[in-house]
């Protein structure tokens, strides 16, 4: 275990305002490689969406707090290395051009990295949670910077960057293996529905094809494997829930997708549901026990999810659904254990081996569990 992961941060030693610095510094030097390299770097799907000036506005309120919060730690609390580390990030990123590079006309090629969403992604997932996580707590000896915090946020990074391929892959399971089931007719009834209805059918079609994906994991042996890497974890917040093999991310996305394809639901309604489930797969693993009341039998919440990822006997196999507990209801796979939090959370049994590429490799190598044996 590291350093890091044993020592809580510390607002008199400076670790806090350092610890920002650094990982605004990084931020701010990733997204001035994104206007060096916008073809490479970025994301033509939300090229489409951001305000290129309000962007870089961002960058450089980004870089002079980043700047202002390495001095603070160095030269206040004397905390040289992170002092140090912030203002080096933060001053290459300026070396570059900072907010001013200029972008030119540039030719699209097929797969790019998604460095771009990766920097937002990051820079609200963090401020959001980080934030909830400290103030409604659930374990509260859990430190921010715990055990296997990098191989998590490995996993994030590596999940956002390949967005691309994630959509070349989804695009074409979708619109070349089933594009002959299209009916525009039924599509346009679709889209002929009042916006708010159609963003509760995305939902409700989408979580029960991810239902039933989920459960075939759970059930299959050879599937269990690959998905025994989200449920390896032994401690979860908003970042453990970014374990997953990439090999799931695409047998999920593609699923899901399909759906929402096939019915042509409205742009709007579709893309409030991303922005819902893009909120929503971080807070249900959150290490928060904020209290939702009655909303807990409409929507996933962190106490429902985390009885999904319990080692507790009595939690194996339960709780699939990602938004709409309903469906468990429905089909026999729903606890509730209202007020009483998981023991333990993991895998049961051998643990997995540790490093984003073993872990990759490992539903290749390790045998598959029958079916009574898989946690």
């Amino acid at each position: 275990m590291s350093r890091l992961e044993q020592v809580p941060l510390d607002i008199r030693k400076g670790r806090i305002s350092g610890s920002i610095a650094i990982f605004l510094g990084a931020l701010n030097l990733l997204a001035v490689l994104c206007f060096h390299f916008p073809e490479y770097l970025t994301t033509p799907e939300l090229r489409q969406v951001y305000n290129v000036e309000v962007m870089r506005f961002v960058l450089t309120g980004s870089m002079i707090l980043a700047a202002s919060l390495s001095a603070w730690a160095l030269f206040r609390w004397g905390a040289k290395r992170i002092g140090f580390t912030g203002i080096s990030l933060t001053l290459i990123a300026v070396w570059l051009g900072g907010a001013n590079v200029e972008v030119g006309d540039f030719d699209q090629p097929i797969v790019s990295f998604g460095l771009d969403w990766l920097v937002l992604a990051l820079l609200s997932n963090a401020a959001m949670f980080v934030f909830i996580e400290r103030m409604w707590p659930h374990n509260k000896d859990q430190l921010t910077l715990r055990p296997q915090w990098r191989l998590d946020l490995v996993y994030f990074i590596f999940n956002h960057l390949m967005i691309s391929v994630i959509l070349i892959v989804t695009t074409y399971f979708s619109e070349e293996l089933f594009g002959f089931a299209v009916h525009d007719g039924f599509q346009s009834m679709i889209r002929s529905q009042p916006v708010w209805l159609q963003f509760i059918e995305v939902m409700f079609a989408a979580d029960l094809v991810q239902y039933w994906g989920h459960r075939l994991m759970h059930e299959n042996r050879y599937l269990w494997n690959i998905h025994a890497v989200h449920h390896c974890p032994a401690r979860m917040d908003w970042l453990s829930g970014s374990r997953i093999h990439f090999g799931e991310v695409l047998f999920t996305r593609s699923t899901v997708i399909l759906p929402i394809y096939l019915l042509g639901f409205a742009e709007n309604a579709v893309n409030g549901y991303v922005i819902w489930v893009g909120v929503q797969s971080l807070l249900i693993h959150s290490n928060t026990s904020i209290p939702f009341g009655p909303l807990r039998y409409l929507f996933s919440t962190p106490h429902f999810h985390h009885w999904h990822h319990a080692a507790d006997a009595e939690a194996i196999d339960k709780n699939y659904a990602a938004n709409l507990p309903v469906l468990d209801m429905l089909f026999g796979t729903y606890i509730n254990n209202s007020g009483r939090w998981p023991k333990s959370y993991g895998v049961v049994g051998k643990p997995l081996p540790e490093g984003f590429l073993a872990q990759h490799l490992y539903p290749f190598i390790a045998p598959p569990k029958p079916v009574a044996e898989k946690q």
